[in-house]
C-alpha cells in the first residue's frame, strides 16, 4: 500500500490526467509499475515496518486485506468517470462510505486495546523497600553470627569439661575413695548458665525479616505480571499504530485520486507534496516511541526479575537457617539435660557424659552448619544489591525519567 503511495500520480504534463491504476497487490506488500525513477518516499522505512507488522500479526493481515479490497473498489469507482473530469454522486457517496468504515475499523481497534499503557506505579519505591529489606536481612546476619559466636563458646565448654573429665576419671585414686568430679561438673555448671544462645529477641528479628521478605516477593511477583501486561498492551497498540498508519495512507490515496478527478494537476501536486512528508515523519516517531517504550519496560522487568531471584534466594537461606535453628535448639536441650543428670552424683556424671559425648559431634556439626548459610546469606544478599544497582545503572537514561512517568 505504501509503495503505491509514495509513487502514486505526482502530477501530469497534460491537461487530462490518465487515471491512476487501481492496486494489484496487498496493502501491505504492493508492487509498482512506475518505470520512472524518484527519490524514496519519507515513509518507505515505515511502510516496510509495516509490511513486516502484517507477515507477524493475523489480525493486522486481516485488516490489511479488508483495506486493501475497499480501497480498490473505491479507486475503481472513481476511475469509471475520471475521464470526463466528473464524479457521480454514487461514486462519491461510495468513497465516503469507505472512508467511514476505514474510521470505524480504526474505532474499533482503538477499543478494544483502550487500557492505556502510559500508566504504571513507581519503581522507586519498591526498589526503596528492597534494598531496606536486604539491610535489614544482612542485620539479621550479624545477629545470626553473634548467637553462632556464643554457640562457639559453649561448645568449647562442653569440649572443656569432657577433658576434665578424662583427666578426672582416670586420674589415680586412693583404693575404696570416690572418684572426684569437681572440675567436670564446674565446666557443667558453665554450660547450663550460658544456655540457649538463641533468644527470643533473635526468633523476633528473624520472623520479621522472613515475614518481610515474603510481602517484597508478592509484590515482586505482582509488578512482573503488570509489567507483562504491559508488555502484551504495548504490542497491541503497536498494532493500533500500524492500522492508524496504514489507513491514513489508503485515505491520501483515495483523496489524491479524488482530487485527481476533479481538481488541476497543480493542485493533485500539491496535495500529494503535503501529505507525504507529515506521514513518514509521523511513522517514524511512532515506531520510535513504541522502541522506546518497549525498550523500558523490558529493562523494568530485568530489574524486578533480579529482586525478585534475589527475595527468592534469601527465603530459601532463611528457610535453611530456620530448620538448622530448630535442630541445634533440640540438641542444645539434651545436652542440657544430661548436664543437669550430672549433678546427681558420681554414677550420674559418668552416665551423663557419656551421652553428652554421643551428641557433641552432632551439635558440633549443625554449629558449622549454621555458620556455613549464615555467611551464605550474606553474601547472596550482598551480590544481588550489587547485581540489582547494576541492572538499574545500565539501564537506559530514558528508564529514571520513566521510574516517574511510565510505573
Amino acid at each position: 500500500m505504501g509503495s503505491q503511495i509514495s509513487r502514486g500520480n505526482r502530477s501530469s504534463s497534460t491537461r487530462h490526467p490518465r487515471p491512476p491504476e487501481p492496486p494489484t497487490r496487498s496493502i501491505s506488500n504492493p508492487t509498482s509499475s512506475s518505470s520512472n525513477s524518484q527519490p524514496a518516499n519519507p515513509s518507505n522505512a515505515d511502510l516496510s515496518s509495516y509490511e513486516a507488522a502484517c507477515r507477524a500479526d493475523p489480525d493486522l493481515r486481516t485488516f490489511d486485506s479488508t483495506l486493501q479490497v475497499r480501497t480498490s473498489r473505491a479507486i475503481n469507482s472513481i476511475a469509471v468517470g475520471l475521464e470526463v473530469r466528473s464524479l457521480s454522486l454514487d461514486s462519491l457517496s461510495e468513497v465516503t462510505e469507505l472512508l467511514l468504515e476505514m474510521n470505524q475499523e480504526v474505532v474499533k481497534i482503538i477499543l478494544q486495546n483502550k487500557r492505556d499503557i502510559w500508566k504504571n506505579k513507581e519503581l522507586s519505591d519498591l526498589v526503596d523497600d528492597y534494598f531496606e529489606n536486604s539491610l535489614l536481612t544482612l542485620d539479621f546476619c550479624a545477629s545470626l553470627d553473634a548467637c553462632l559466636k556464643r554457640a562457639g563458646h559453649i561448645e568449647s565448654i562442653i569440649n572443656v569439661a569432657l577433658r576434665k573429665f578424662q583427666e578426672e576419671h582416670y586420674a589415680v585414686s586412693e583404693e575404696g575413695s570416690v572418684k572426684n568430679y569437681t572440675r567436670t561438673l564446674e565446666e557443667l555448671r558453665n554450660f547450663r548458665t550460658a544456655g540457649d544462645p538463641f533468644t527470643s529477641e533473635f526468633f523476633k528479628v528473624f520472623n520479621s525479616v522472613y515475614a518481610q521478605q515474603l510481602l517484597m516477593l508478592e509484590r515482586l511477583q505482582a509488578k512482573k505480571r503488570k509489567l507483562d501486561r504491559k508488555l502484551r498492551k504495548l504490542k497491541a497498540w503497536r498494532k493500533v499504530s500500524n492500522v492508524i498508519f496504514v489507513v491514513a495512507f489508503a485515505s491520501v490515496l483515495i483523496c489524491s485520486v479524488v482530487a485527481a478527478a476533479v481538481t488541476a494537476p497543480p493542485v493533485v501536486t500539491a496535495l500529494a507534496a503535503a501529505a507525504a512528508v507529515p506521514l513518514g515523519s509521523m511513522g517514524r516517531w511512532l515506531n520510535s516511541i513504541w522502541k522506546k517504550c518497549e525498550r523500558d519496560l523490558t529493562g523494568q522487568r530485568e530489574i524486578i526479575s533480579s529482586m525478585q531471584i534475589g527475595s527468592y534466594i534469601v527465603i530459601k537461606d532463611l528457610d535453611s537457617i530456620r530448620v538448622l535453628v530448630d535442630k541445634f535448639q533440640i540438641e542444645i536441650e539434651a545436652l542440657l539435660a544430661n548436664a543437669d543428670f550430672a549433678m546427681r552424683g558420681e554414677e550420674a556424671v559418668v552416665i551423663a557424659v557419656e551421652e553428652i559425648r554421643k551428641k557433641v559431634d552432632s551439635f558440633m556439626k549443625t554449629i558449622h552448619d549454621l555458620s556455613e548459610h549464615a555467611n551464605k546469606c550474606t553474601q547472596e544478599t550482598r551480590m544481588a544489591r550489587t547485581l540489582i544497582l547494576r541492572r538499574i545503572i545500565n539501564h537506559p537514561s530514558g528508564s529514571n525519567q520513566d521510574i516517574g512517568m511510565f510505573s
